[in-house]
C-alpha cells in the first residue's frame, strides 16, 4: 500500500550492507580462532568494502537484465556505480599499502573464483525450474575464500594448502554453498508457490549433516580458541534449520536479511564464550 514506509532492516539488505557486516564479524572469528596477534583495522575495512562492492555489482546487473520500473535501483544506478568503483579503488589501495604482499596470490585464486562466478551467472543456462549448483559452490567458496585470506595472510608459516585442508574453511565453506542454494530454493519456492515442504531434505539434510560434524569437530578441539568457531557454525546451521522449516512465512527481502542474521547471530555465542573464559 502507498504511504506505508518500508521496514527499516530492508533497506540494510537492499543498499548491500548485510554481506560487509557478515564478512567483517567472521574475519573476526577467524582471527582469533587461528590466534593472529597482529591484525590492523584496514584489513576489515578492505574486506568490508570489497564485499560491498561486489555485492553492488551482482544486484547491478541483475536489475539491468530486469525491465521493472518499480525496480528501486534504477533511480539510483549511476550514483551506486560510482560508489562501487570508488569502494573497490579504496579497498585496493587498503590492500597494497597495509596488507602483506603475500595476500597478492591469494587474491588472483579469490579473482579467478569471481570472474567463474559472473560466467556461470550471466551465461549459464539451466532448465528451468532447477537450480545451478556449480554457481552455488563458487558463490560459497569466493565468498569463505576471500574472509580467510584477510586472516590467513598474517600466518606466514602456514601455506596455502593448509589453509584449503583447514576444517574451519571446509566448514564455514560449505555452510555458505549450503546457504547460497538455499536461498535461491526459497526464492523458487515462493514464486512457485510449492508446499513448504517440497524438497526440504535439499535443505535440511546437508545442514543437519554439517551441524553434526561441527559438533563434532568442537569435542575433538583440543585448543579452547578453536572449539567456539565450531559452535558458531553448528549456531549457524540450527538457525537455517529453523529458516528452512518457516521461510513460507515470510517475504522475500525478509527471508534475505534473515538469513544473513544467521551469520550474524553466532557472533554472539563466539563472544559470549571467550568472556566466559
Amino acid at each position: 500500500m502507498e504511504g506505508i514506509s518500508k521496514p527499516w532492516w530492508r533497506y540494510i539488505y537492499q543498499q548491500g550492507f548485510d554481506a560487509p557486516l557478515v564478512a567483517m564479524l567472521w574475519l573476526f572469528i577467524f582471527a582469533k580462532t587461528w590466534r593472529v596477534n597482529y591484525h590492523p583495522w584496514q584489513a576489515y575495512v578492505a574486506l568490508g568494502l570489497m564485499v560491498w562492492a561486489l555485492r553492488i555489482t551482482v544486484k547491478l546487473l541483475s536489475s539491468a537484465l530486469m525491465t521493472d520500473s518499480k525496480d528501486p535501483l534504477q533511480e539510483v544506478r549511476k550514483c551506486l556505480t560510482r560508489l562501487t568503483a570508488g569502494a573497490g579503488v579504496v579497498s585496493l589501495l587498503l590492500i597494497i599499502i597495509y596488507l602483506p604482499t603475500e595476500i597478492y596470490l591469494r587474491l588472483l585464486i579469490l579473482g579467478v573464483l569471481v570472474i567463474a562466478y559472473f560466467a556461470i551467472t550471466n551465461f549459464s543456462t539451466e532448465p528451468e525450474g532447477q537450480i545451478s549448483y556449480p554457481k552455488h559452490v563458487l558463490a560459497g567458496l569466493s565468498f569463505s575464500f576471500g574472509i580467510s585470506i584477510m586472516a590467513h595472510v598474517y600466518l606466514p608459516s602456514l601455506a596455502l594448502g593448509e589453509l584449503f585442508s583447514s576444517r574451519e574453511f571446509i566448514c564455514f565453506g560449505v555452510l555458505c554453498i549450503i546457504t547460497s542454494a538455499a536461498v535461491e530454493h526459497w526464492m523458487r519456492a515462493k514464486e512457485n508457490r510449492q508446499s513448504r515442504y517440497s524438497d526440504e531434505w535439499q535443505i535440511s539434510l546437508p545442514l543437519t549433516l554439517l551441524g553434526a560434524f561441527a559438533l563434532v569437530f568442537a569435542v575433538q578441539a583440543e585448543s579452547q580458541t578453536t572449539r567456539p568457531f565450531f559452535y558458531c557454525i553448528l549456531t549457524a546451521a540450527a538457525l537455517l534449520q529453523v529458516l528452512n522449516r518457516t521461510f513460507y512465512r515470510f517475504q522475500t527481502q525478509d527471508i534475505k536479511i534473515l538469513t544473513s542474521m544467521c551469520f550474524l547471530a553466532p557472533g554472539l555465542i563466539f563472544q559470549a564464550y571467550h568472556m566466559s573464559n
